[in-house]
């Protein structure tokens, strides 16, 4: 247990910052290790000094912690000296400065070509429970824009069936173009593929059987109104258990699938880059990764001198 000098700020946390228990529990132990470590080496937590700090992280890392442990840790030692700092009771913060490890950043998961086929297929099938053709064949629409255009969630649902002046996002259906607002306000078109086209018309012909009569939404609910991102994650996990896949599937994997394929097929990062509406060229490059991954499985999959005896 920390000391009753560490004790008062947990219950701030608790009580003012309303954070979660199992922040609470992570912190606590966080928090506990630092008083170990200052006890320890016969140092006041009030009196600790940056090269204190360092020894003491430096305890953590002896430890094996992941550098994301690391970060946490650190994360509370620094928020205890900031509070204890605006109480007026230390007269600086040990840790400024100090960073914590980087922790590698883990690769996007995406679908096999196969897999992500198999889903988008079984979107349009009917499904026991689920004999509602239009619920069908908004499902199918929905898969085939994620995967087709590699849509984040939020401009997914964003989607109006028509252009307007409130609309941040509708579909061009001569064009046969998505136009979305993504992050940082930034306007982009989208080509909607022959797969995904045929879908979304199968959708417009059924749409007016859910939709309300002045819902501009493209995709639509039961009840009328414009489709929430939470029940297209909820849809789309109910799809993939359906084709059978053996992972969990959410909206955000689809987009990695569509530019992990589009990369593996044409080879052009700047073209992905601009489809998925990244900034920065370096948030694409990480599909490089994967394709990388997939090449090496096939590899050690097909080559006779891959195998380790």
């Amino acid at each position: 247990m920390p000391n009753a000098d560490i004790e008062p700020y947990l219950q701030h946390l608790a009580v003012e910052r309303h954070l979660a228990a199992r922040t609470l529990t992570l912190y606590r132990a966080a928090l506990t290790q630092l008083h170990t470590a200052a006890l320890a080496d016969g140092v006041a937590l009030r009196e600790a000094q940056p090269h204190h700090v360092r020894h003491w992280m430096a305890g953590l890392r002896a430890q094996h912690l992941a550098p994301r442990s690391i970060a946490l840790a650190l994360s509370a030692w620094r928020g205890l000296y900031r509070w204890w700092g605006q109480r007026g009771e230390v007269n600086h913060n040990p840790l400024d400065g100090l960073r914590a490890p980087k922790a590698p950043k883990p690769l996007p998961k995406a679908l096999s070509v196969d897999q992500a086929v198999a889903l988008a297929d079984q979107g349009g099938r009917p499904r026991v429970g689920h004999d509602n053709e239009a619920l069908r064949t908004r499902d199918h629409a929905v898969v085939e824009l994620l995967y087709g255009c590699g849509l984040r969630i939020g401009e997914l649902v964003a989607l109006d069936a028509m252009a307007s002046a409130q609309s941040s996002g509708w579909i061009d259906r001569a064009e046969r173009s998505a136009h979305v607002l993504g992050k940082g306000g930034k306007r982009r078109s989208v080509p909607v593929g022959s797969a995904a086209a045929a879908a979304l018309e199968r959708w417009l012909q059924m749409r007016a059987e859910m939709a309300r009569g002045d819902e501009p939404a493209l995709f639509v609910s039961q009840r009328g109104a414009r489709l929430s991102a939470s029940q297209v994650r909820a849809r789309l996990a109910q799809l993939a258990r359906a084709a059978g896949l053996p992972t969990h599937v959410h909206p955000h994997m689809l987009r990695h699938s569509f530019a992990s394929h589009l990369l593996q097929s044409s080879g052009d990062l700047r073209a992905v880059q601009e489809l998925l509406g990244h900034a920065n060229i370096t948030t694409t490059q990480i599909y490089t990764k994967l394709d990388h991954q997939h090449l090496a499985r096939v590899y050690d999959a097909a080559h006779p001198r891959a195998k380790r005896r």
